[in-house]
């Protein structure tokens, strides 16, 4: 399997899909090797004004057997449906990014020897900057899960885990971490406003802080902690806000919601 050479299949046309699709049309991955089956024809519409060599149907099966790799990229409660009805197809690898439906679910539909690899993404993926987390079952071997990154890599970037049971960590963290900082940025707006900055400003001054943050820590390279101590002088504004922060528990609080959201992935899973 050579990641750039394969004909990706998707069976799900939605926002997930999309992003990964525009990711690869982006990178260079052809056109005419995308096929896509979805079964309401507007998503595929979509599709076809991105590039017209993309192949669409509303045939599962007919994408399944032009395809060497599939992604089911369908609702949770209709994964097993999809991967029994692709079962004895011609691809060699499915790659799942349904949300709580294990690996043995999906194993269990297809012809025994399948690659399978389940995908957590997020919804940065859907401009790009996603980030995923990868697991794969025994039948995946080095070849597999190059491509398997390939297409992961085409909307962010990827994790590999070494145990399924951390998806439900990855969803608790990156799954639903942009939640978290969109609430700061709500916070940091709502803050700004109630000194007295109109909206506009205010929402101005939150986003540029946390995109210029995020994009110093990435290039910076450094520890998180030592880029929070040079902003944090002694006896300064920044440190009476964090002392602040540190006295209402903050660290506390925040481990506990992300345990809730790994505990409730777990939950979901398992129904």
């Amino acid at each position: 399997m050579n990641a750039n050479s394969n004909t990706i299949g998707f069976i799900g046309a939605g926002n997930m899909a999309q992003a990964i699709i525009r990711g690869l049309l982006e990178a260079g991955h052809p056109a005419k090797q995308i096929a896509v089956a979805n079964p309401s024809n507007d998503k595929l519409e979509i599709l076809r004004a991105l590039n017209t060599d993309i192949y669409t149907t509303q045939s599962n099966t007919d994408v399944a057997e032009k395809s060497d790799v599939v992604v089911l990229a369908t609702k949770p409660q209709r994964i097993a449906q999809v991967a029994a009805e692709i079962a004895g197809t011609r691809p060699q690898l499915v790659m799942s990014v349904a949300a709580g439906i294990t690996l043995a679910t999906i194993e269990a539909e297809l012809a025994a020897g399948t690659a399978v690899v389940r995908n957590m993404p997020n919804q940065p993926a859907t401009v790009g900057l996603g980030m995923s987390g990868l697991v794969a079952n025994s039948a995946t071997d080095d070849t597999a899960k190059l491509v398997a990154s390939y297409i992961g890599e085409a909307s962010g970037e990827v994790v590999w885990l070494e145990k399924e049971s951390l998806i439900d960590a990855i969803t608790a963290i990156s799954g639903s971490g942009p939640a978290y900082f969109y609430l700061l940025l709500e916070m940091l707006e709502a803050g700004a406003v109630e000194f007295g900055f109109s909206p506009a400003v205010a929402r101005k001054l939150a986003l540029q802080t946390g995109l210029g943050a995020t994009t110093l820590a990435r290039e910076d390279g450094g520890e998180l902690v030592e880029l929070r101590r040079r902003v944090t002088s002694p006896g300064g504004t920044t440190e009476a806000a964090i002392k602040s922060l540190e006295a209402h528990d903050i660290r506390a609080t925040f481990q506990r919601a992300f345990t809730a959201a790994r505990d409730r992935a777990t939950e979901l899973g398992k129904k």
